[in-house]
């Protein structure tokens, strides 16, 4: 059974916490990104897979890549996301990048974890439009498939807990290290302009960090969107309370991510903000009643740019071929 878990960049690791300790005495809101310290390898492999595989959609054209692409910051840079039959999505795709690290998932966080999230997609009507009998039926007429997951969950039989946990497993290793602030906060001064710089004392002063703070710069709390004046969302969304059902929670969305927001626009959970000024724009004057100017969101926006991290490079998979009992891919129907 090819499940071991292993130690990932100990070396990186060891080093990062210990300069993570300098930082923590300096009390910056941001602190840098660590990598997992532990990946269980047969399942990065295997969630590898199946998040490029587009026979996990009912058409076999979508994938989890699809509206996720690993080549543009982990999101599709659309306004909504294109569903099942050419659908338009109610809401803008969030980054899986770093997606670890938030607090849940989706914008209304009704999935605790990755594991809980992946399940999610293909069983929705709007996007994959799959059903979890007809996934593992799929994964279950293609031979190597069904070896390999015996191989990594030593089980006869697949299920869409072991789907869902291999697509986890795979995307806690989707974390964007090193970017130039994270090289600043772990003590190289030189490696944020005296612009950059300035445009993080404003992020600060301003009290963007009040919500934008943490190794993910985001993605730890539920807050309103219009907190200020309101926000005219072009999403029918409602946020948090389709969860809670709480009227308090709506409008409240998860506060997204800000590492490699420079690609991952459009902005908002309705995609509205085409460019980083104009998500500056909006968001000081209705979250925090300012209006910045020019130059405050010129620099604002140099400091967002130096939160591009190293982005996850691996050896695309190479899918197994379908059987001929597999059902071939109809896209049209």
């Amino acid at each position: 059974m090819f499940s071991r878990v292993v130690p990932l960049g100990l070396a990186a690791v060891a080093s990062l916490l210990t300069m993570g300790a300098v930082v923590a005495q300096n009390q910056e809101p941001i602190q840098p990104i660590v990598p997992p310290q532990q990946v269980n390898l047969g399942q990065v492999e295997l969630g590898k897979k199946l998040f490029f595989d587009p026979r996990l959609s009912k058409s076999g054209f979508i994938s989890c890549n699809s509206c996720h692409n690993l080549s543009m910051g982990g999101t599709d840079n659309i306004r909504t996301s294109i569903g099942d039959k050419w659908q338009q999505g109610p809401i803008n795709a969030p980054t899986v990048l770093n997606s670890s690290l938030n607090l849940a998932q989706f914008w209304d966080g009704r999935a605790a974890d990755l594991k809980a999230q992946a399940g999610g997609p293909i069983a929705n009507p709007g996007e994959m439009a799959f059903s979890h009998t007809l996934a593992i039926g799929i994964l279950e007429s293609i031979p190597a498939y069904t070896r390999e997951f015996k191989q990594v969950f030593g089980k006869d039989k697949i299920d869409i807990d072991q789907v869902t946990q291999a697509i986890a497993e795979f995307e806690k290793t989707l974390v964007t290290p090193n970017s130039r602030f994270d090289q600043w906060l772990l003590g190289k001064k030189d490696a944020l302009s005296a612009n950059e710089l300035a445009g993080y004392q404003l992020f600060k002063s301003s009290g963007c960090v009040a919500c934008h703070n943490g190794p993910a710069v985001g993605g730890n709390s539920f807050q309103k969107m219009g907190v200020v004046a309101p926000y005219k969302a072009s999403s029918p969304a409602e946020g948090r309370s389709a969860v809670t059902g709480k009227d308090a929670d709506r409008f409240n969305f998860k506060v997204p991510t800000l590492r490699n927001v420079e690609m991952t626009y459009p902005y908002f959970h309705d995609g509205a903000a085409d460019t980083l000024t104009q998500a500056v724009d909006v968001m000081g004057r209705l979250q925090l009643g300012k209006t910045f100017t020019k130059d405050e969101n010129a620099k604002i926006v140099a400091f967002l740019k130096t939160l591009t991290g190293e982005q996850p490079s691996f050896m695309l998979p190479i899918l197994p071929p379908s059987s001929d009992a597999t059902p071939r891919p109809n896209p049209f129907k």
